[in-house]
């Protein structure tokens, strides 16, 4: 087999394969040997066509099996002599297969790049842990306050922070007026038109008010961008909110707190565990970025296209979590990839560069640590561990687990071997 590989731009290789007349026709006699099993013509019995007329009644049938079968493995073949792994499909180009003639094809892939790693140890990383303080503290009990908070109805005008319920008619310029009762929300949250929103405050429950309105331009509904309108709103009821004192009782109504102050320890464990999370994860950051900031080397176009993708995909999953059909919103792809690319990119590029200390190093979780990983999280779903197991080995989670636990021991290494600054 003739194999020969030219680097093109990037990351990408161009492999031109040619296969020897011989092998190509011990497929292609194979190939007969397949159709002719199954072909059926009238005055024959299924399997008992001559070869002859299968040549002339099946070629196409012949040549797919050919195809089918001899392509991926002479492709996997010229991979293996020329030590080349991947990281997409290839783009297979000029493929000429003839019975009797050499199979030739182009295959165009991109592959990892080689990363000639500089020094690593030692890093010079600028990282201060940043305390939790009293007042986060009492920020987080506030809006645990706000949570509980009670709307109570109240005989005056609306202000900013109050609950109204109103029912209005919206009038748009050459639709038919669309009504609604009922309809709530809090003034100047911002969740309504600023018109309506403005015209409300003030406004005592009984009264009734026509504004005019203007749509934005970027509307949900297209058909609503940028038209005038009219709306009349009635305010049935004004609510005033009543937030819970801070007290022991709102303690207890949080959970099993005796006193306020038990629940400010709970509250301040909390934030420091959420803290020394987040500040983990900013150290890890500023090694990463110092040890790429030492290292230069392309990404493969394919692995960041596959990175949007699995953002794009996650972000749908939010959504029908929400009870949103994605498939009803209109996706702009082209702004998408571009708001996007950057943090794939980066995303990329880190895998990379952890592969490549974790290669030099020889980093790897041992099979204890996966099944203590596995065990874990077993335990956080209520499952039997080894239910757990045999579901991720199906899914190929469980080599995701794996790579995921290398990733974080090479950040281990990097970061105990760095020199952190505060």
């Amino acid at each position: 087999m003739k194999v020969d590989v030219e680097s093109l731009e990037g990351c990408k290789r161009r492999m031109a394969v040619e296969a020897p007349v011989d092998v190509v026709q011990k497929e292609w006699e194979r190939a007969y040997g397949r159709v002719q099993k199954q072909a059926r013509l009238p005055g024959f019995r299924k399997g008992h066509v001559p070869r002859s007329l299968v040549k002339v009644h099946f070629a196409d049938d012949v040549r797919r099996e050919v195809a089918q079968h001899l392509i991926p493995d002479v492709y996997r073949q010229a991979l293996t002599e020329a030590r080349l792994e991947p990281v997409d499909e290839p783009d297979l180009q000029d493929v000429r297969l003839e019975e009797g003639a050499p199979l030739s094809f182009v295959a165009v892939v991109e592959v990892k790049p080689v990363i000639t790693l500089g020094e690593y140890n030692g890093l010079d990383i600028q990282h201060a842990p940043r305390p939790v303080t009293s007042p986060e503290v009492e920020t987080t009990i506030d809006q645990m306050r706000e949570q509980q908070a009670q709307f109570v109805s109240v005989d005056r005008a609306a202000n900013p922070g109050d609950l109204v319920i109103l029912d209005y008619t919206m009038t748009v310029e050459g639709q038919e007026p669309v009504q609604q009762t009922g309809y709530s929300f809090i003034v100047g949250d911002h969740s309504v038109m600023p018109e309506i929103d403005q015209a409300v405050a003030g406004m005592r429950a009984g009264e009734e008010r026509t504004v005019s309105v203007r749509f934005s331009d970027d509307h949900r509904q297209e058909a609503m961008r940028g038209k005038p309108a009219t709306a009349t709103v009635k305010v049935a009821e004004v609510k005033e909110k009543v937030l819970p004192e801070l007290n022991d009782d709102l303690a207890r109504s949080l959970g099993q707190f005796e006193t306020l102050e038990a629940l400010r320890a709970e509250v301040l464990k909390q934030l420091e565990a959420r803290r020394a999370a987040e500040d983990r994860h900013g150290l890890e950051d500023r090694v990463v970025d110092a040890l790429a900031a030492r290292q230069q080397f392309a990404v493969p176009e394919s692995l960041i296209l596959r990175q949007v993708s699995h953002q794009v995909e996650h972000a749908r999953e939010r959504l029908r979590r929400q009870g949103v059909n994605p498939d009803a919103i209109q996706w702009d792809y082209t702004k998408l990839l571009e708001e996007l690319r950057p943090a794939a990119e980066r995303t990329v590029r880190r895998a990379l560069l952890l592969e490549a200390v974790a290669e030099r190093e020889g980093i790897a979780p041992s099979e204890a640590d996966l099944e203590s990983e596995v065990d874990r999280i077993a335990r956080a779903g209520r499952r039997p561990t080894a239910a757990i197991r045999r579901m991720m080995e199906k899914s190929g989670d469980l080599d995701a687990l794996r790579s995921g636990l290398r990733e974080r021991m090479t950040l281990d290494f990097l970061i105990a071997h760095a020199n952190v600054h505060e």
